[in-house]
């Protein structure tokens, strides 16, 4: 999957595409070494909060738009209630902090 920052485009590899139920239980309960990112798709804007209740490490979350254009993200630390982005999105990807994704969180959350 490409995303597109202000600058850059960047590939996020093993992306996975979460199903109705899936999107209730995300990064929840997993590993982080062996996770992969986990995409939640809408089919309208919408403008929800999520959190990292039983997620036990760090996630950066990319909020989309529906050409994959960046809107906001955020390392987001386990057991937080409450996290939202600035603006109405399509797209949710979360990417667990770990060494297949180091090279992308590194393109993402630089300064």
């Amino acid at each position: 999957m490409i995303i597109k920052d202000k600058y850059k485009k960047i590939l996020i590899k093993n992306v996975k595409k979460l199903s109705e139920f899936e999107k209730g239980i995300g990064l929840m309960f997993r590993k982080r070494e062996n996770c992969p990112a986990m995409l939640f798709e809408f089919d309208n804007p919408v403008k929800m909060k999520i959190h990292s209740l039983f997620v036990f490490f760090k996630f950066g979350a990319i909020w989309l738009d529906n050409k994959n254009k960046i809107i906001d993200k955020k390392i987001v630390k386990p057991f937080k209630f409450s996290i939202f982005p600035k603006k109405s999105f399509y797209k949710l990807l979360e990417i667990p902090l770990n060494k297949s994704y180091r090279r992308e969180i590194k393109d993402l959350f630089q300064k």
